[in-house]
């Protein structure tokens, strides 16, 4: 009896090592192709096929597109940034840090639609674009008075960029189709003709413009880091306003 219990723990011990040295063996290697070999591949795809995308879409201060930092960086086309001034086209709201587009603080406000504050803030904000653009509120876009849910998107529509152009036409003493044919070339269409909506990247808008009168001072303090570091952010869950949708990109945010 003693033994046949001796034989049948010594063959347990075995299947348990065999499943086990098993288990092992699969792990190492999802771990070399998971963890070593797919990254290895889909980085050296990326610098070889899309360097400028895969290195976060870095702008230099002509408009031009760089691989990497410096050489005269100063932020990243998926990456918005505030603009001040009655000569630069203005972003969309942003919740993101306590003065919006903080790089480290990619987040919309989590007010619900019915949320009275957020109500109010919608209020003031389309009455103030109103006010700046000489236009009733009723031509306010939805965008230009919600934020978005990463506090980081920097496009708008084609409708708040039209809005906005007879006062940068006024500011910079340009013509109304000089500054219309810049927001048309900043202008990207749907993905494949059905995907997304059209929208205009105020970033490289600005740029332009400030190419075109010979300014170079743009300035995207922290946007080329965050875009190499990745810094777009967790889509945050909120009902605030609807990005512009800009599909594909590593940059898109959806409420």
């Amino acid at each position: 009896m003693a033994s046949t219990s001796s034989t049948s723990v010594a063959a347990g011990l075995a299947a348990l090592t065999r499943h086990s040295l098993a288990g092992l063996r699969v792990l190492i290697a999802f771990t070399l192709v998971t963890g070593l070999a797919y990254p290895l591949v889909v980085t050296g795809l990326g610098q070889a096929l899309l360097p400028w995308q895969a290195n976060g879409s870095l702008v230099r201060s002509d408009g031009s597109h760089a691989d990497r930092r410096g050489d005269g960086v100063v932020g990243s086309a998926i990456i918005g940034q505030a603009f001040d001034g009655e000569e630069y086209f203005h972003t969309r709201p942003s919740a993101a840090g306590d003065d919006g587009y903080d790089t480290l603080a990619s987040s919309g406000s989590n007010l619900g639609p019915e949320n009275p504050d957020l109500v109010a803030a919608i209020e003031e904000r389309k009455a103030a674009v109103a006010r700046e653009e000489g236009v009733a509120e009723s031509d306010v876009p939805p965008d230009a008075a919600t934020a978005s849910s990463s506090g980081l998107d920097p496009h708008i529509s084609p409708e708040y960029a039209a809005i906005q152009v007879a006062r940068v036409a006024r500011a910079r003493g340009l013509s109304r189709s000089d500054v219309e044919a810049l927001v048309a070339e900043a202008t990207s269409g749907r993905a494949l003709g059905v995907l997304g909506d059209e929208r205009v990247d105020v970033v490289t808008l600005n740029l332009a413009l400030d190419a075109a009168d010979g300014v170079d001072d743009v300035d995207a303090a922290g946007g080329a880091d965050a875009a190499e570091d990745g810094a777009d952010g967790p889509a945050a869950d909120t009902t605030e306003g609807a990005d512009v949708v800009h599909v594909p990109g590593p940059a898109r945010d959806a409420d």
